[in-house]
Formats: structure tokens, C-alpha cells, sequence
């Protein structure tokens, strides 16, 4: 099996050529499936009005994107989380298959389909070990004020009202990172998994390395590290090199193999190569892929 390799091929087929239990962490963010691009569009929804936007929201860059209302405009808009969790199920089992007893997998998934997520890899065969919450150092508020609505109605009683009120959701500063685990022998334990596949256990030098809220008495699973200049350059939901690192230390050692079959521009990749381990990753989208390539290639640090 060839390492430090960064493949531009859809990583549903290319996991296929990789050997079972030769991996010894997983460390990706999926699509969300929540229409953010088409990259991201994992529905067979056709309605016209999916991620549309009004002349109105056009003079307003956070407003730019409608989307779509949490109950949908359609029954096939309510189809679109389970046609999720079924696409998530076409794959999750080939990530059982090559990590290696014991191995963990984290998975960035969008707050709204988390759950599906979860319900595909417990059935492909994972164990969903926690939910770690990384915190963002920012995020845009897309609230809109229900005062306002009733103000361009015209409507006076109502907004008056109605002031304080507003529509859509909370600040999103919080993501979740699912943390799954591949089961080890029956019978045995973590400790002579460890012995047996070099993983199962966890790093807590990680976390005070890179997680900014711990100290030697909180080892918790709330999680915010430093944000780089680079980290907003290369790809429109890039992740910190910083929280990559901090996740690949958690559960790996020097040499061993991460894999990313959703790299986007090479983030994870990136950091297990400054981190001295071996990687693997696939990204599909041609342009994404030379950004992430040209990453790699640019890297001071050597495996």
C-alpha cells in the first residue's frame, strides 16, 4: 500500500483498493449535506428554490443564500436528511473495513444531520465513542429580526410587538466532531489492542498542546485551538490546521497512517505530514485538488 499520497479520484471507489485493517485513523470533513455548494448537494431535490435568493437578501452578503425552512416547502425537501444518511451508508462501511481494530474515526458533520451520520456508522459497524464540540472563533449571524418582517408588511402592531424576536438560528459558533471507534477483539481490552494495533487509546499531551480551554485538571471535550491566517485561504469550510493536529495527535503516534477521503484542500493531510505521520487522501473535485496538492508540494516539513 502506497503512503503520502494525495489521490484527485472519488474516494467511494478509491478505499476499495486499500487493504482491510491498514489504517490507524480517519480524520475528514464529510459534506453536510445541507446545499452549502453542489460539492454539497447530496439530495435528488429539484425544487427551484433551493438555495435561491431574493433581490432583497442580494444586498446583504450574510443573507445571500436562502435556503431553506427547517419543515421544507415540500415533501421531498423532508426526504432529504434520511436520502443523507443513505448516501453516508454507501461508503461507512468500506471506513469499517480498512481501519484497524481499535482505530478511531472523527467526523465533522453539520449540526443538522449529525444524527444521520451517526445512525449510518453504528449500523456500518462503528461504535459512536463521544461528540466533541469545537468551538469556532467566529461565525456569521443569519438571524434575521421578526420586528423587521413586519415592518416591510407594514404591519405596526406586530412589530412593535414582536421586537427582540428573531428568526433562523443561534449563533453558530459551536461544531460538532463525531467520534467513532472501531471495535477490537472480543473479550479484550484497550490495552492490549493497543499492543496488539498501536491504537485505542488517547494522547492527553494533545490537549494541552493544542486545545486552548485545558489545563492538566480539564480534559475535556470542548475544544477551541489558535486559528491561522491560512486557515480561511484555500477552501470555503476549510478547518484549522490546528484542530487537525490536535485530532491526529489524540489518537496517532510518529508514522503511522491517517486518512482523509474527503481532503478538500488537503488540510488534514497537511497536518499529519507536519505531525510525521504517513498519509493518505482523496479529494475528486479537479480544482480543489491541485489547491490541496500545491499545499503539500509547498510544505517545509518532511516525512
Amino acid at each position: 500500500m502506497k503512503v503520502d499520497c494525495f489521490y484527485n479520484r472519488d474516494s467511494i471507489t478509491g478505499l476499495k483498493e486499500l487493504p482491510p485493517n491498514s489504517i490507524h485513523a480517519i480524520v475528514s470533513d464529510i459534506p453536510y449535506g445541507i446545499d452549502y455548494a453542489d460539492w454539497d448537494t447530496i439530495h435528488s431535490n429539484t425544487n427551484k428554490a433551493l438555495g435561491g435568493s431574493s433581490d432583497a437578501q442580494l444586498k446583504n452578503p450574510l443573507f445571500k443564500r436562502r435556503g431553506k425552512p427547517l419543515n421544507g416547502w415540500s415533501e421531498a425537501d423532508r426526504l432529504r436528511p434520511l436520502e443523507y444518511q443513505k448516501w453516508v451508508s454507501t461508503w461507512a462501511g468500506e471506513w469499517v473495513r480498512i481501519i484497524k481494530p481499535g482505530g478511531s474515526v472523527f467526523v465533522f458533520a453539520g449540526r443538522q444531520f449529525s444524527h444521520r451520520v451517526i445512525v449510518a456508522f453504528e449500523e456500518a459497524g462503528f461504535t459512536f465513542k463521544d461528540m466533541l464540540s469545537w468551538e469556532r472563533d467566529k461565525a456569521p449571524h443569519r438571524a434575521q429580526r421578526l420586528s423587521k418582517i413586519y415592518e416591510r408588511r407594514e404591519d405596526v402592531e406586530n412589530e412593535n410587538k414582536w421586537i427582540g424576536w428573531r428568526v433562523a438560528n443561534l449563533r453558530p459558533l459551536f461544531e460538532p466532531i463525531l467520534w467513532f471507534q472501531k471495535p477490537y477483539k472480543t473479550g479484550g481490552t484497550i490495552a492490549s489492542n493497543v499492543l496488539e494495533n498501536g491504537v485505542g487509546a488517547w494522547n492527553e499531551r494533545s490537549l494541552l498542546k493544542w486545545n486552548k480551554h485545558q489545563n492538566s485538571l480539564n480534559q475535556s471535550n470542548i475544544i477551541k485551538v489558535d486559528v491561522l491566517t491560512d486557515d480561511r485561504k484555500y477552501h470555503v469550510t476549510q478547518k484549522p490546521l490546528n484542530l487537525m493536529k490536535l485530532l491526529i495527535e489524540l489518537v496517532t503516534i510518529e508514522q503511522q497512517i491517517v486518512l482523509d477521503p474527503f481532503a478538500g484542500s488537503a488540510t488534514t493531510l497537511l497536518a499529519a505530514k507536519e505531525l510525521n505521520r504517513k498519509y493518505i487522501g482523496y479529494e475528486k473535485d479537479f480544482e480543489i485538488y491541485k489547491v490541496g496538492k500545491e499545499r503539500l508540494n509547498q510544505s517545509h516539513f518532511k516525512i
